[in-house]
């Protein structure tokens, strides 16, 4: 399995942020911070599922190379 990229690991930061936010935003009845947090978290979603399909990509692009060697 290969390392997490940096749009994978930004993707987990914003999660972890939005949830984070969310959860203050709840706790303190801060409706405009529970957006946000709901927004962060959803934005780090995407980021971290185009990163995972980068690393996928690449993993399929080195395989291709390998098998085209022998």
């Amino acid at each position: 399995m290969a390392l997490p990229n940096k749009a994978e690991i930004k993707g987990k930061l914003n999660k972890a942020k939005g949830t984070v936010k969310e959860n203050i935003g709840r706790a303190t009845r801060n409706r405009s911070l529970e957006i946000e947090g709901a927004a962060d978290r959803g934005k780090g979603a995407v980021q971290e599922t185009v990163g995972k399909a980068r690393r996928k990509v690449g993993d399929a692009v080195r395989d291709l190379g390998r098998t085209l060697r022998k």
